[in-house]
């Protein structure tokens, strides 16, 4: 298998996309592990995360590195966040989820990956978690109708000036009634107050009525 480097430690061997495995031998959800030489990389599954989809759909804006710190919302079970913590290294993944099943679950990935910082709080409330620090990137994947709103308040909360924020708008979760473009539009519009649109994506076939975002705030 021959693999060529697309972002910093993100690698594609024409389809699939992989990550460097940080703890060698052991695989997060199930996905596949492979090796190439002495090196072993984690099948990262589209399907799974919405990251990746944006990247197998043709994301160019990718602001992750080695030293980033991410204010991820909406975290879960860690899936994106497992191939990030491949991805940072010695940066760090402050990572908010409300459901204590979910958190329960990040929590014992972070047992295994230092850069992790589970955080069970409600990403409405920001105040919950005030004593991280600002992030280069505030990254969120949370189904609820004021996305916009989340977003935009964590953002003028935590990320630096000039940073850059990803959003998952599930039109679902804001007006079931409407046509998912339609509400796309309507998100697009409420965020252009506080934010320069640099990319957007449709995600299917990897995920249905979603649209990617990456945002970088104005000053």
């Amino acid at each position: 298998m021959s693999l060529n480097e697309i972002f910093p430690d993100v690698y594609s061997n024409g389809k699939n996309i992989y990550t460097v495995n940080r703890i060698r031998g052991k695989s997060v959800y199930g996905e596949k592990l492979v090796r190439e030489g002495n090196v072993e990389y984690r099948e990262w599954d589209p399907f799974r995360s919405k990251l990746c989809g944006a990247i197998r759909k043709g994301l160019v804006n990718f602001p992750f590195s080695k030293s980033s710190k991410v204010l991820y919302l909406g975290a879960s079970t860690g899936t994106t966040i497992s191939h990030l913590s491949d991805i940072l290294g010695e940066g760090e993944i402050y990572a908010v989820e409300i459901a204590p099943q979910m958190a329960e679950r990040l929590m014992e990935l972070a047992e295994h990956r230092e850069n992790i910082v589970p955080i069970v709080a409600d990403a409405r409330k920001p105040e919950e978690y005030e004593e991280i620090p600002d992030v280069d990137i505030v990254y969120q994947d949370v189904a609820q109708p004021d996305q916009d709103r989340i977003l935009t308040m964590n953002c003028r909360k935590f990320l630096k000036k000039g940073g850059c924020a990803m959003l998952c708008v599930k039109s679902q979760s804001i007006d079931v009634s409407k046509d998912p473009k339609k509400v796309f539009e309507e998100i697009e519009k409420s965020l252009s107050k506080d934010f320069e649109i640099l990319e957007k994506f449709y995600l299917e076939p990897f995920d249905k009525e979603h649209e990617f975002l990456v945002l970088r705030i104005k000053d």
